[in-house]
């Protein structure tokens, strides 16, 4: 039995989350134990992102951070992948693996163990990755995250993930089912699907595969009590996935539709591949056939060229928005993007008073949505528990807080809500 403890830091979106997940998984089968504080570890594993600059500095901050223990340090990830080179001047840094060959983290750390001082170095091409790379997993949470695909086609001009995750590739049905019938095995009500782009689920197949083939696949197989899909674009859409969440109650009445911008200008400087006009069709639709739907979106302001007009436009739009919650991100300049390239970049001030006033919207957007739960008895599966009260997450994903009384997590309870309560609200429980 292997004495050492490993201890993981973790950046980035669900992916990541997922991704450090199993990287957890294989280092305990080879025998580690998962150290509770990075003080007690032998090794340490920074999985990190880059999507932004702002995400690269975090990233190189971090690893700093752990490159002052006295452990075996690897990095790995996005940020890895993009400037592996960067990191090497890091003392300290072990072992850096990219967006591939995370199956083999164990084996390099394990050399690293045996060779204190020799930099290993693991990072290709992402155009050499043709193939999804299977990962054993297990969820560390009440809601189990269920990744489907990784890599990205669509080449924003803001957005650096093409180039460090590669072109989409999906996984097998085969092996989505293998993975929902472990998740039903472990007792896992609630499965959410992620991805980097979901949407693209099946282009990379030969059959005539799509993410509604993949959902259909995960209901049968785990039957869970609520799906979760993640973020998908309002371009992928389609007919069939709506009837879908209409028609099958286990879908969660919830979607996350990135809009980015809402000045039909902007959209075309970014590489986004619908219109205003698209977006909000869209939206109509979806609250006039699935009930109490929730629809959450992500905002970038500042982007370069984006005049006081242009956010104009953007503001009365998501305004106009059935959004339940509003994610604004100020442009962060990305190098090795196009939009890093283009003349008018926003000063940084601007950018700053640009999300204050588009996270006015969101807060009141969250108020309105919130507002309409109380006095009303909801369903949340118990995710955590602090100080003598749990919270989960209603199917149209509101935070609800409630009276402990030895509720066990993973339990279905029923609240009836009662007033807002920090970014949800608050109930009794029924």
């Amino acid at each position: 039995m292997n004495s050492c403890k490993v201890f993981f830091l973790t950046l980035g979106c669900k992916v990541n989350q997922y991704e450090t997940e199993a990287m957890q998984k294989l280092f305990e089968a080879a025998g580690y134990e998962v150290a509770s504080d990075i003080s007690e570890a032998q090794v340490v594993v920074v999985n990190t992102c880059t999507v932004t600059a702002v995400s690269s500095q975090k990233s190189r901050q971090m690893i700093r951070r752990a490159a002052n223990k006295n452990c075996v340090l690897a990095v790995v990830g996005c940020y890895a992948q993009s400037e592996p080179e960067e990191i090497l001047k890091i003392n300290g840094v072990d072992v850096i693996i990219g967006t591939k060959d995370r199956t083999r983290v164990v084996e390099l750390v394990e050399t690293a163990l045996k060779n204190r001082g020799e930099k290993i170095f693991q990072v290709g091409s992402v155009e050499e990755i043709k193939d999804f790379e299977e990962l054993p997993h297990s969820p560390q949470r009440t809601r189990a995250f269920l990744k489907i695909e990784d890599g990205c086609n669509n080449f924003c001009s803001y957005c650096i993930i093409p180039y460090v995750r590669g072109r989409v590739r999906s996984r097998s049905i085969k092996s989505i089912r293998a993975e929902s019938l472990a998740l039903k095995a472990a007792g896992f009500k609630e499965i959410v699907l992620t991805g980097i782009h979901i949407g693209a689920y099946g282009r990379d197949f030969r059959e005539k595969i799509s993410l509604v083939d993949a959902i259909k696949t995960v209901l049968d197989a785990a039957n869970p009590l609520r799906l979760r899909l993640g973020s998908i674009e309002s371009a992928e859409m389609t007919d069939e996935l709506i009837d879908l969440i209409k028609n099958d109650s286990r879908i969660c009445n919830h979607v996350h539709l990135p809009l980015q911008a809402g000045s039909d200008e902007i959209l075309k400087a970014m590489h986004r591949p619908y219109t205003t006009k698209n977006f909000s069709e869209l939206t109509a639709r979806l609250v006039e056939e699935i009930p109490e739907i929730s629809i959450g979106t992500d905002l970038i302001v500042g982007f370069p060229g984006e005049t006081e007009e242009n956010f104009s436009e953007t503001l009365k739009f998501i305004q106009a928005q059935p959004f339940s919650k509003i994610h604004v991100f100020p442009y962060s300049a990305r190098a090795g993007t196009l939009a890093a390239t283009l003349p008018n970049q926003i000063p940084s001030q601007i950018k700053k008073a640009r999300a204050s006033s588009a996270l006015e919207i969101s807060r009141a957007k969250v108020k309105i949505f919130s507002e309409r739960l109380i006095g009303k008895t909801v369903e949340i599966i118990a995710e955590t528990s602090t100080d003598g009260i749990v919270d989960g997450l209603t199917k149209n994903y509101v935070r609800v807080y409630v009276p402990d009384k030895n509720i066990q997590l993973g339990e279905v309870v029923k609240v009836k809500i009662e007033r807002l309560h920090k970014d949800g609200v608050f109930g009794a429980l029924q």
